[in-house]
């Protein structure tokens, strides 16, 4: 249980499950790999900076966590394609 509880402080640390969760909805919507990647380093590159310009820290690990939601995020819609029976484009 201990393990839980870590793993959720790592989320809960400067909003962390956002990034992941925004970076899955990103890989869903994404129609190749190539494009869900561009996008998501763009937009996770884009919040940090944002993040920075105002007096904050460019942090590395939510830009990670958001790549990482979007390459969740497309695998998703690749099972969810192969389980219908359609072919998705891998590139």
């Amino acid at each position: 249980m201990n393990i839980f509880k870590k793993i959720i402080n790592f989320l809960r640390e400067s909003n962390r499950w956002r990034h992941l969760v925004y970076g899955i909805l990103i890989g869903i919507a994404a129609n190749t790999l190539y494009c869900a990647e561009y996008v998501g380093i763009g937009v996770g590159a884009a919040l940090e900076y944002k993040d920075k310009a105002t007096g904050g820290k460019f942090d590395w690990i939510d830009l990670a966590m958001t790549v990482l939601g979007v390459n969740i995020g497309y695998g998703i819609r690749v099972l969810v394609l192969l389980m219908f029976g359609i072919h998705p484009r891998l590139y």
